[in-house]
C-alpha cells in the first residue's frame, strides 16, 4: 500500500464529513447525524485530519465543500466538563493543535477547492472563504460570531483572513460588532463570486468543477499552490500567536451561548 490514501481508507473515517466522488470531483458535505453541522470539539478535531486525507489522495482533482441541511456552519456546542464558564489551559492546549491543523491542512490541499455556501456561515466561515471559488446561496449569511461577540479574541486565523479579503477597517468593524453580511453584501464586497438560488448552488459548483478539470492536472495543482502560498505567508506566526491569546481569553470566559441577529 502506498503512502497516498484511497477514498475507501477515509470514506467512513470521519463522523462529520460525507464524501461523494465522480470523475475526480470530490464533494465534501459537513454534517451532524446527516443534518446541519453542529461545530464542536468533534468536528474541530476531525476537520484538519480530513483535509490532510483528501489533499493527499491523488484521485481528487477538484474539491467541493458544502454543508448539509440549510446551513454551512451556524451552530456550535462546546463543553469543558467544568462547572464554571472558564476553560482550563490543558483543554486549550488541545484546541491550539486542532486550530493550527485546521487552516494549515486546508491550505495544504493542492487541488482547486470550490465552496458552496448553502446557508448561514457564521462559524468558521473562513473554511469557505479560503477556497478558490466561493459560491453562495441566496440564504447565506457570513459572520464571525464565536469570537468577540462571545468574549473571545478573534485569533484562530480570522484576524488575518478577513482583513486580507475585505480590508482591515471593514474586518475590524465586523468582528468587533458581530456584523452579519448577507449574500448580496458578500457579493458586493468580493467575498463570494456568485449568489444563486438554493437549488442551483450545487449544480453550479459541479459545473465549475468540470470546467476546471479541462486544465492540465499539473496546472490545476500549481495554480492552487501559488494562491495559497500568499495566504500561508500572511498567516505565518500570527496563527499560533492568535490562538494562544484567544486561549487566554477563554481561560477567563468560555462560550456558553451564541447571540443571534444581524448588526446593521
Amino acid at each position: 500500500m502506498g503512502l497516498s490514501p484511497e477514498l475507501s481508507s477515509y470514506k467512513e473515517k470521519f463522523k462529520h464529513f460525507k464524501f461523494d466522488r465522480e470523475d475526480g470531483i470530490l464533494q465534501v458535505t459537513m454534517h451532524s447525524d446527516g443534518g446541519d453541522l453542529v461545530w464542536g470539539f468533534g468536528p474541530d478535531e476531525e476537520a484538519g485530519f480530513m483535509f490532510e486525507d483528501i489533499g493527499r489522495d491523488p484521485e481528487n482533482k477538484v474539491i467541493i465543500l458544502t454543508g448539509a441541511g440549510s446551513t454551512f456552519i451556524d451552530n456550535e456546542e462546546f463543553g469543558t466538563g467544568e462547572a464554571d464558564s472558564s476553560v482550563p489551559a490543558s483543554v486549550w492546549a488541545g484546541v491550539l493543535q486542532f486550530a493550527k491543523r485546521l487552516l494549515q491542512s486546508h491550505l495544504d490541499v493542492e487541488v482547486p477547492m470550490i465552496a458552496a455556501i448553502n446557508g448561514p456561515a457564521t462559524i468558521h466561515a473562513e473554511l469557505a472563504l479560503l477556497c478558490d471559488i466561493v459560491l453562495a446561496s441566496e440564504t447565506a449569511v457570513l459572520a464571525d460570531q464565536p469570537h468577540f461577540p462571545n468574549g473571545l479574541v478573534p485569533g484562530d486565523g480570522v484576524q488575518v483572513i478577513w482583513p486580507m479579503l475585505i480590508g482591515l477597517n471593514r474586518a475590524r468593524y465586523m468582528m468587533y460588532t458581530g456584523q452579519h453580511l448577507t449574500a448580496q453584501q458578500s457579493l458586493e464586497l468580493g467575498l463570494v463570486a456568485e449568489v444563486l438560488p438554493p437549488d442551483a448552488l450545487l449544480p453550479r459548483a459541479w459545473e465549475l468543477a468540470r470546467q476546471l478539470l479541462e486544465a492540465p492536472p499539473v496546472t490545476l495543482r500549481l495554480t492552487r499552490s501559488v494562491f495559497t502560498s500568499q495566504i500561508k505567508q500572511a498567516l505565518g506566526p500570527n496563527l499560533e500567536y492568535g490562538v494562544a491569546v484567544e486561549g487566554l481569553a477563554a481561560t477567563e470566559f468560555w462560550i456558553e451561548k451564541f447571540k443571534r441577529g444581524s448588526v446593521a
